[in-house]
């Protein structure tokens, strides 16, 4: 429902901008659409529109709004503000998402803005920084309520009575050792609300709820939270302290990023990468895995022109050559992806990993056999020509099964080699079936017709 009504807005804005009707457009900015609406306005427009919208977000708005755009945007935004209104954002953020918010900034604005924080917001902000954005460290919270083991109910519900507000998605209290602040367990507050306010917070916590190491990497927090329904978990230390939490809403941004950096690594681009970037930005960008792909195509090029004799003989093999390479080009397409699917669910370990390379072996080797045999007949009744039809069979047979094979293996090496599978798998195998393809194809009719 939001995203339809974002869809209209935007019409409307785009309307009322052309007009400068910029009351208009500043009032329902800030008073009709929500945060997130916001952001995906700010997110559909172009640069110019965009920078005019900016303008007319009241300053009291700007922070819950920037958190939810992109980081290529939110980088772009904060480029152009000074650092007092920055920090003035920063203010109205959480732990987790000022974190996210001074990492687009350069360094140097970053160490300034540090300093002029409190000392406990910039404790808790350091703390957050000093772990690897990817990891359940940058990811967590550090706003946490935590209560120790040996008080009562009732001394609980007075102690939260005491605060103005609790944290956001907060559905329990953390339990925590006096001395070394340790993880024991945690008080959820179903339970809180409902137990006898004499008895302790030992007798009814919960302690079968593992915590999350501050190492952990982020998409395996993830696969926690969905197999464990969780809405929030505690993150600590090697040595057991409690350092913050993790809740659902950073959860599931964390799905929708690593999505999104599936979908775009598979055309090798940043999975940030904005729709409406400027030409020459986006041109950039590009040009990289343009010239890497062009790389590989003159690698595929000279095994063809290896065999340009055969071709000058036999003007069919011209012909017939892309169905090779695009069949075996497919069947590895089809592999690949879902090993890459595997591993995001954490699905593929040592003890699997030789089981699935043999299950796409056969399944390549058996279609290999049943398209061998189909293009072989096309082939025969379009040339009139048995031979060439033997030659393509026998291709896309050789194809099929190293398509599969480089398939399955190709992801599982990447990443032992701490390559991410999904931004190099494809230029690779690409290369592969087609090298392959073409020079088993091209090898074969020079045996036969030389």
């Amino acid at each position: 429902m939001n995203q339809q009504r974002s869809f209209s807005e935007l019409d409307r804005l785009t309307q009322a901008l052309d007009s400068g009707a910029f009351q208009q457009i500043r009032f329902t900015l800030n008073n009709t659409l929500q945060a997130v609406e916001v952001a995906q306005l700010l997110e559909k427009s172009p640069p110019k529109e965009r920078r005019i919208l900016w303008q007319l977000i009241h300053r009291d708005n700007e922070g819950a709004v920037l958190q939810h755009v992109s980081d290529d945007i939110q980088a772009d935004i904060l480029s152009r503000m000074d650092h007092s209104r920055v920090l003035a954002i920063a203010d109205s953020l959480d732990t987790d998402d000022l974190a996210d918010l001074l990492q687009q900034l350069p360094d140097t604005v970053m160490r300034e803005l540090l300093k002029v924080m409190d000392k406990q917001n910039r404790e808790r902000v350091e703390q957050v920084l000093s772990f690897p954005e990817d990891t359940a460290g940058g990811l967590m919270n550090t706003d946490t309520v935590t209560i120790r083991p040996d008080i009562s109910v009732e001394t609980v519900l007075r102690y939260i009575r005491r605060h103005d507000e609790i944290p956001e998605m907060t559905d329990s209290l953390f339990v925590i050792s006096r001395r070394k602040q340790s993880y024991i367990g945690i008080l959820p507050l179903t339970k809180l609300l409902v137990s006898d306010p004499d008895i302790t917070v030992r007798e009814i916590m919960v302690t079968d709820i593992e915590p999350i190491l501050a190492s952990m990497p982020d998409h395996e927090v993830a696969l926690l939270f969905e197999q464990h329904d969780l809405v929030s978990a505690p993150v600590v230390d090697a040595s057991g302290k409690l350092l913050g939490r993790i809740t659902i809403d950073d959860v599931v941004d964390v799905i929708r990023e690593d999505a999104d950096h599936s979908l775009m690594s598979m055309a090798g681009l940043d999975d940030d990468e904005d729709t409406f970037a400027p030409v020459w930005k986006t041109s950039k960008r590009r040009a990289v895995w343009l010239g890497i792909n062009l790389m590989t195509a003159f690698i595929a090029s000279a095994v063809i022109g290896i065999f340009q004799g055969t071709i000058d003989k036999v003007v069919a093999l011209a012909v017939l050559m892309p169905i090779v390479a695009s069949m075996g080009g497919i069947a590895g397409s089809q592999t690949l992806t879902l090993i890459i699917r595997a591993q995001a669910l954490d699905q593929v370990e040592k003890a699997n990993a030789a089981w699935l390379v043999r299950r796409e072996l056969m399944v390549g080797a058996i279609n290999g056999l049943l398209w061998s045999v189909v293009v072989a007949g096309v082939a025969v009744l379009w040339f009139g020509d048995y031979t060439i039809g033997l030659i393509i069979g026998l291709a896309i047979i050789i194809n099929l099964i190293v398509g599969t094979c480089s398939g399955s293996l190709l992801p599982i090496l990447l990443k032992a080699k701490g390559i991410d599978p999904a931004l190099a798998g494809g230029v690779v195998l690409t290369t592969i079936t087609d090298v392959i393809g073409f020079l088993a194809f091209l090898g074969l009719a020079t045996y036969f017709y030389g």
